[in-house]
This record gives C-alpha cells, sequence and structure tokens, in this order.
C-alpha cells in the first residue's frame, strides 16, 4: 500500500512538473510575441516621427525667387516690396487672410504690390482647382480680382454652375469664359504656379513671401517686421517718406 502511495505521489509531482514546463514555454512564446511586437510598434514610431525632422515648408532662413510672371497683382509694379501669396479659394484660413492682406497694403499703399498664385490644395478641397481655373479665365477679361472677390465670399458654393453665376454677375463674356476654362493655355498658368509653390516647399495655404522669405507671423506686426527693414534699406538708412501713417 505504501509503495502505491509513493507511485501515485511521483506520478502526481510528475504531472505538476509537465504543467509547469507548459506554462513555462506558453509564456516564453508570449514574451517573445511581445518583444516582436514591441519591435514593430518602435518601427511605426519612427516612421511616424520621421516627417516631424523633415521640412514643413519654406526655409525662413532663405530668400526665394518667385518670378512674377503672368500672375494677376495689384499695386505699383516698381515697388520696393512684393508680397506673393500662395492661396486656395476653398480654404477657411485663405479667406481670413483677405482682410490682413488688404490692411498691409493699405498701410504701405506705394511701397508693396502683391501676387497672387494658385496652389489648390485638390486632396482635401475638391472645388478648388475649378474654382482656381475659374479665376484665371477671368483673368484672361481683365476681371481677375472681381472674380476672386466673388469665390471667397462664396467658397462654400463652388459647384460649376455655381461658379458660371459668380462670371455672370461680374460682367464676363460667357462664350469666351466657357472656352477659356477649357483651355490648355488657362489650366497650365495654374499648373505652373502649383509648381513653382512645389519647388519653393509650400505645403499648405495660405503661404505669404515677402520678397522672397516667408512670412511666419500672419498679422499686420508680422507685415510690419519684414517691410520697415526693406523700406529702411531702400531709402539709405531712413525710413521712407511715402509710407502710410502707422507704417
Amino acid at each position: 500500500m505504501l509503495a502505491c502511495a509513493v507511485l501515485a505521489a511521483t506520478l502526481a509531482a510528475c504531472r505538476n512538473d509537465d504543467a509547469i514546463n507548459e506554462l513555462r514555454d506558453q509564456q516564453r512564446l508570449i514574451l517573445a510575441k511581445l518583444t516582436a511586437l514591441d519591435q514593430k510598434i518602435d518601427k511605426v514610431a519612427a516612421r511616424s516621427a520621421a516627417p516631424a525632422v523633415r521640412s514643413t515648408g519654406p526655409d525662413p532662413e532663405r530668400g526665394y525667387n518667385l518670378p512674377v510672371g503672368t500672375s494677376p497683382s495689384r499695386g505699383p509694379q516698381d515697388a520696393p516690396v512684393t508680397i506673393v501669396e500662395f492661396s486656395d479659394y476653398q480654404c477657411p484660413f485663405c479667406a481670413r487672410s483677405e482682410p490682413l492682406i488688404k490692411d498691409a497694403l493699405t498701410v504701405y499703399p506705394n511701397q508693396t504690390r502683391l501676387v497672387y498664385k494658385h496652389f489648390p490644395l485638390t486632396a482635401i478641397h475638391p472645388q478648388a482647382l475649378p474654382a482656381a481655373i475659374a479665376a484665371a479665365a477671368a483673368q484672361k477679361q481683365g476681371k481677375f480680382w472681381e472674380m476672386h472677390e466673388k469665390l471667397f465670399a462664396n467658397q462654400r458654393a463652388l459647384a460649376p454652375e455655381q461658379i458660371r453665376e459668380y462670371a455672370r454677375q461680374i460682367g464676363l463674356d460667357m462664350k469666351k469664359f466657357d472656352a477659356d476654362i477649357q483651355s490648355d493655355e488657362v489650366k497650365a498658368a495654374v499648373q505652373e504656379d502649383i509648381q513653382l509653390g512645389q519647388r519653393v516647399g509650400v505645403r499648405g495655404t495660405p503661404t505669404i513671401f515677402v520678397n522672397g522669405k516667408v512670412l511666419q507671423n500672419r498679422t499686420l506686426e508680422g507685415f510690419k517686421q519684414l517691410i520697415d527693414p526693406i523700406l529702411l534699406d531702400a531709402a539709405g538708412g531712413q525710413k521712407a517718406p511715402n509710407a502710410a501713417k502707422g507704417s
């Protein structure tokens, strides 16, 4: 009887050892899987963090060459300061920047020229490219700024028929307008702006340059910080006499 009891105890011990060993094997397998998962997570995190190290826009320390070309502009052509704006008609931030740019032109009426460049963000604004083409077509009839203001005032209503209605309202020749929005010339003008923006690092809108330097502080004070030194230098160290009050 004692021998049987000892044998039973031994067998029980063997069964317990087997269970423990099996649990240990499972634990090692789980730990190995967790380690592999951690490594995958680290790799994904490294890839996600990578864009943060890259340039997210134009270099603020650099001056860029931004040819005016045939882009629409307002202000004296010989102005010492050229403001170049890359913008999107469906972008709410661009619409909000319109009063700011007008303020800058009002403060510096004789010293600044505004040049508008199309940069429709087609991935998120499906109507931005057709709107840009419509504005470029209106430019062919000398009414870019009229269409520009219509598009921003109605940026939530930019379906093709709505855009055609704005063209009628500003007095465009509709036959010519319809032909121009289909023309390679007008489409190429918009694409030229987009390609220029991409070359100088434009990633979002609005992106504004003052004599080739990107405007980081999009306020009137930010404009002054860039414009005043240019005018001071142009005036030989003395404040330009024809600056508007408050400049």
